[in-house]
Formats: structure tokens, C-alpha cells, sequence
């Protein structure tokens, strides 16, 4: 893929095309003038609650000071669930939706509102955001989701300070990663901190963590096939992901309270202990999103730091986002009044500014002057190198239809966590069995 570098945050050409700009039909650099539209839109997001509070302060600034609707965001913790409720009960008006492979299902189901039919000029929405990450939502000719934030998820965490001062040296491969983690239980301590409990999305996590060795496994092409279920999902390369993952989980004293722990500990509070003094893990998985969830105190590339999920067979870049998605009973041009302002450049701006929000933005007018913590900036560039390359891939269970992705691949890792090594096969049997015919 071609790409453009603006500062250190990445502008992919085919994930975020080259051509800067927009009009009042694509999304501009500033949220508008004053709209005399009235109403009220209120946005689904799976984001914490910290994070929707950021929004919201964003909101009022930038958005409803200027307008005379109201615009609102709610923390959904089950928000998979009730984005398919509302969608099909007729109450979702705004979705941040972070599973392109939903949006099909509720296309056909005449659910949701097609960017073309809210009036939206796809050429310019492409050159602001990207055709490639435009067209995750495509689908029968049309697109059903506006590209509204990215990031980058091979990251691993760990408390810098501490980290430097054991003499620990940062991996750069896989060995030396499983090398690093028998250090740290021979030095006494518990070397990850994990968990994947997140209400209704409970197990999310543990896909990530397949889809990263997936990818530095099997390669981004068979990873492709595996998303599109051109191969099962009980395939050899997807237990081979599997058992990998396993030995980070099983292993006696790698986790912090063990394996079968992991899926009743909130996704949000497993960092936590890295912060203690001594820490109590060392080494956290997560996307950049997570810095929200850290001590305020706490300083980036002092107290923490980060590095690139190490390479195993093959390199591999894992990234994820949101496509935002309009009910079919939505006050329609109050809703596109608001996705123009929200992806705008002034809007997308502040969010990179805050803390809380700690998310990257698509859109190719925000500058990395924008950022609060920089490593948003190293994270977009590690995600760029991904991109120009061929060996970034977007993740693969927010690809799979909804009854997998959300489904049966949530629950079915989670059984696998918990009931340990010897439930593989059965749980990738019956993953398989649970695709769509």
C-alpha cells in the first residue's frame, strides 16, 4: 500500500487515501457552522466509561454549542447485544461500532441507513478517512458505517521504571518474550497481567491475543482465509494460534491468579497491578486505548512504556477501529449532521488531546501535534510500517459474521480459559459448527 506520513501519525493511501480536505458532503476540517436542526441524537459506545464522559465534554465544546439538537454519548458494557436489540427493535439511532461483520445482517434486515442514503459523498468521505477502512463497511454497493477511530492492538505494556531497573530487556521475538516471562517467575513474581471479562463481550480479549499469533504464524494470507472461513476454524494453523496462547495461559505462575481468573477479571482493571510498587505483573496485552485505564499519575515512557508484539514465524501488525452506524428510525439529517462534525478535524483533534479517550484518529487533517500522549504517535507509526508493508490486518473476529465474532468465538475461548489445554477441540469444533451456512 502507498502512504503519507503527516507528523508521526500515520495517513495510509488505501486505509486512509491520499487527498486531504473534505466538503460539506465528506466531512471538513472544522464541525460546521451553526445548524439549525433540532432534535437529539444519542451515540451507542463500547468505550469505558471514562472515555464516553471525555466524549461527551467534546460534545458539548464543539458540537452541541454550535448546534440547537442536543448530541449524546452512553457507555454500553453489553453493547454488542444492544447494538442488535436496538437495531432491530427500531430504538438505535448512533452506533460506534467496533464489528464491520455485524453490519450485513442488519443492512438486509432494512436496520440501519447507508452513508449513501444519508446524503454523504463517498469520494470525499474516502479521501478523508480512506477507501480501504471506508470499505470494511461496504457492502451490496453501499456503505453502512462511517470510520470514526483506529488503533493499534499488537502492543504489550510494561512498568518501565521497574522493568529497567530489574535489568529486563525489551524482547524482540517471541523466544525471547517466553524467555523474559520464565525470568520474571524465576525472580519471584508473576510476569502477565490479564483479563477478559467485558459483560456481554466477555472473551474479546483472548481472540486478540489469538488473531496477534494467528498473524505471526500463519501469515496474513491465511489469516484472510480464516476470517472469510476459507479454511475451518478448527484448521491446524488456527490450533497451532490457539496452543501458543495457551502456553502464555497455562503455564503455572504466568498469570496473575491463573488462566480460569482471567475471564471474571474486567479487561479494564488487569493493568492495575503492573502499578503497584513492586509490581505485581510486568507484561500487559492490549491496544492503545487501554493508557485511558491507567493511573492518572502514572507518565508515559517513565513510569510505562510499551513494545510490538514480538514476531514469531512470519511479522504481523493487528488493528482494529470503529464504524459509526445509524438506525433506521434516526432523526436522519440530525445524524448526518453529526457524523460530519464528529469525524471533522476540530472534533477529532480534542478526542486525541484527552487523555481518556486515548484513540487515533483516521482522519488525514489530524496533525500529531494533537496527541496528549506520544505514544499515540509511536503506536500509528508502528501501524503504518504494518500497512506499507502487507502485514496489517484489521481484527479478524470483528470481520466474521456476528454469530461467530460475538458469538460462539467469545464464548468458546472462554470455555477453552477455563476448563484449560485439553477443551481445544471441542472449542474449535464448535466454533466451526456455529458458521452461518
Amino acid at each position: 500500500m502507498r502512504l503519507r506520513l503527516l507528523g508521526s501519525v500515520f495517513v495510509v493511501a488505501g486505509l486512509v487515501a491520499a487527498g486531504c480536505g473534505g466538503s460539506s458532503s465528506g466531512g471538513s476540517n472544522q464541525g460546521g457552522k451553526a445548524s439549525n436542526l433540532t432534535g437529539s441524537v444519542s451515540m451507542m459506545s463500547a468505550g469505558e466509561s471514562n472515555e464516553t464522559d471525555a466524549y461527551q465534554q467534546i460534545f458539548d465544546q464543539l458540537i452541541n454549542s454550535k448546534v440547537k439538537y442536543k448530541a449524546t454519548v452512553e457507555s454500553v458494557s453489553d453493547f454488542e447485544q444492544q447494538f442488535q436489540i436496538r437495531a432491530k427493535s427500531g430504538t438505535l439511532q448512533v452506533a460506534a461500532a467496533p464489528q464491520p461483520g455485524a453490519l450485513p445482517k442488519l443492512a438486509d434486515a432494512g436496520q440501519i441507513v447507508s452513508l449513501e442514503d444519508l446524503g454523504f459523498n463517498i469520494d470525499d468521505l474516502n479521501s478523508l478517512v480512506g477507501k480501504s477502512f471506508m470499505d470494511l463497511g461496504l457492502y451490496k454497493g453501499k456503505h453502512w458505517g462511517l470510520p470514526t477511530n483506529i488503533n493499534l492492538k499488537s502492543m504489550i505494556w510494561y512498568p518501565k521504571k521497574a522493568f529497567d531497573a530489574k535489568g529486563y530487556k525489551v524482547p524482540k521475538t517471541w523466544d525471547e518474550l517466553m524467555a523474559l516471562s520464565a525470568q520474571i517467575k524465576a525472580d519471584g513474581s508473576t510476569p502477565w497481567c490479564v483479563g477478559f471479562e467485558s459483560g456481554g463481550a466477555t472473551g474479546w480479549p483472548a481472540t486478540d491475543w489469538v488473531e496477534d499469533i494467528m498473524l505471526r504464524t500463519a501469515g496474513p494470507d491465511t489469516y484472510d482465509k480464516w476470517w472469510k472461513h476459507e479454511i475451518p476454524f478448527n484448521d491446524p494453523s488456527v490450533k497451532h494460534a490457539a496452543e501458543l496462547f495457551g502456553k502464555v495461559m497455562f503455564t503455572p505462575g504466568w498469570v496473575l491468579g491463573g488462566a480460569a481468573h482471567t475471564t471474571d477479571l474486567a479487561f479494564a482493571d488487569a493493568p492495575k497491578p503492573m502499578f503497584a510498587n513492586p509490581p505485581k505483573c510486568w507484561l500487559h496485552r492490549q491496544a492503545n486505548f487501554i493508557a485511558a485505564q491507567f493511573p492518572a499519575t502514572a507518565k508515559p515512557g517513565v513510569d510505562y512504556d510499551w513494545f510490538e508484539f514480538p514476531p514469531i514465524d512470519k511479522q504481523g501488525v493487528l488493528y482494529g477501529g470503529e464504524l459509526t452506524v445509524v438506525g433506521k428510525n434516526a432523526n436522519k439529517p440530525v445524524a448526518r449532521d453529526f457524523l460530519t462534525r464528529f469525524i471533522a478535524q476540530d472534533v477529532q483533534c480534542k478526542m486525541g488531546g484527552v487523555t481518556a479517550s486515548s484513540r487515533i484518529s483516521p482522519n488525514v487533517n489530524v496533525a500529531s501535534s494533537c496527541y496528549v500522549n506520544p505514544i499515540l504517535s509511536q503506536a500509528s507509526t508502528v501501524l503504518t510500517a504494518g500497512l506499507k508493508d502487507g502485514t496489517g490486518r484489521f481484527d479478524a473476529s470483528d470481520l466474521m459474521p456476528a454469530a461467530v465474532g460475538t458469538g460462539s468465538e467469545w464464548t468458546g475461548f472462554v470455555k477453552y480459559l477455563k476448563q484449560g489445554p485439553n477443551s481445544l477441540d471441542a472449542v474449535l469444533n464448535e466454533i466451526n459448527q456455529s458458521w452461518p451456512k
